[in-house]
């Protein structure tokens, strides 16, 4: 998940949108990552994940109403994010972490970027 994160915060501080094909193979790497990993994974990677599968999916949602080529795509990539993120929210929700300390520790890592 570290990683992944890295590259999240590059792609978050740069200055123009990347391309279709590069945010589709970061996507693809995220859900493989997530179905490879997800029963192993400690709590502050999974707080890692729900954070990375938000913004993904915000921002999959913002290309899906901009695209109308690549639509279709970007609208199947933010529901399979929102899906990993209720999934992980009730990993860290039946692990002791309440809805708010949930909040907090994406917001932490949000701060930090």
């Amino acid at each position: 998940m570290d990683k992944l994160l890295e590259k999240l915060k590059e792609y978050l501080h740069m200055e123009t949108e990347i391309p279709f094909e590069e945010f589709s193979e970061y996507y693809h790497k995220l859900i493989a990552e997530l179905n490879q990993t997800f029963n192993d994974l400690d709590n502050d990677a999974r707080v890692k994940a729900l954070y990375i599968c938000s913004i993904v999916q915000s921002n999959a949602d913002a290309r899906a109403k901009a695209s109308k080529v690549n639509a279709k795509a970007f609208k199947k990539m933010s529901s399979k994010c929102a899906f990993w993120a209720d999934a992980i929210k009730f990993n860290l929700g039946k692990s002791g972490m309440s809805p708010e300390e949930i909040e907090q520790a994406t917001e932490e890592i949000n701060e930090n970027i």
